[in-house]
């Protein structure tokens, strides 16, 4: 498969930072500590990728919405103390790097806030490469296209030229409802199984693959 592409947009969390089990864990514990219905783990790792009140609204279907802003102050607090212990996954960073040299525009459509992105890029030292960003507090949550479509708006990137990366079935239902192509990673919060019926254009179990096949597309 030859097709070239000019913009990449990659997920964050499950994509390019290990955090899946921090961000599941931190929200288990914030409903434990509120006294709401603690999620499973599957459950848990489900929601990864959307926005906050989109990710409560699944994982504690009876918590009331009024309490949604002190479940989510829980949250914040576990996770920034589970936050100093998440790394990107070996060779991401490299990676972004070498995909920057070699002339791709990068994006990032994220669950995360604007302030945790924005945390996380400087921590890692990748804020430079990365052309446009896009958080879900800044517009609509994934799987709703509007976060993908602005990344692309910013850059003048048209939808054929665009490759949406992810590790879950919001990032592959996102590029489907943008026009966009995509391609999944198995190492990240959603299993294969559920990636796999999303159709992406391919699907790599580790980071080496995916740099490999992206340097491929310039």
């Amino acid at each position: 498969m030859s097709r070239k592409f000019e913009l990449l947009v990659f997920d964050w969390d499950g994509t390019l930072m290990d955090s899946a089990a921090a961000i599941a864990e931190s929200l288990q514990a914030a409903c434990a500590e509120l006294g709401a219905t603690v999620p499973d783990d599957a459950r848990a790792r489900y929601v990864i990728g959307l926005g906050l009140h989109d990710a409560l609204a699944h994982a504690v279907p009876d918590l009331e919405p009024g309490l949604y802003p002190q479940l989510l102050e829980l949250y914040r607090r576990h996770f920034l103390r589970r936050d100093g212990g998440t790394r990107l996954f070996g060779g991401a960073a490299e990676m972004i790097r070498e995909l920057h040299e070699c002339g791709f525009l990068l994006g990032v459509a994220t669950g995360k806030s604007r302030r945790g992105l924005d945390r996380a890029l400087q921590e890692t030292g990748l804020a430079g490469y990365f052309h446009a960003t896009r958080c879900a507090d800044e517009g609509f949550s994934k799987p709703h296209p509007g976060m993908l479509q602005a990344v692309m708006d910013n850059l003048a990137a048209a939808p054929g030229s665009t490759l949406m990366i992810g590790d879950t079935t919001h990032d592959l239902e996102m590029a489907v409802a943008a026009g966009v192509a995509s391609v999944a990673v198995t190492y990240g919060a959603h299993e294969p199984a559920a990636l796999s019926a999303c159709t992406p254009l391919a699907m790599f179990d580790g980071i080496p693959a995916l740099r490999d096949w992206l340097l491929l597309r310039r």
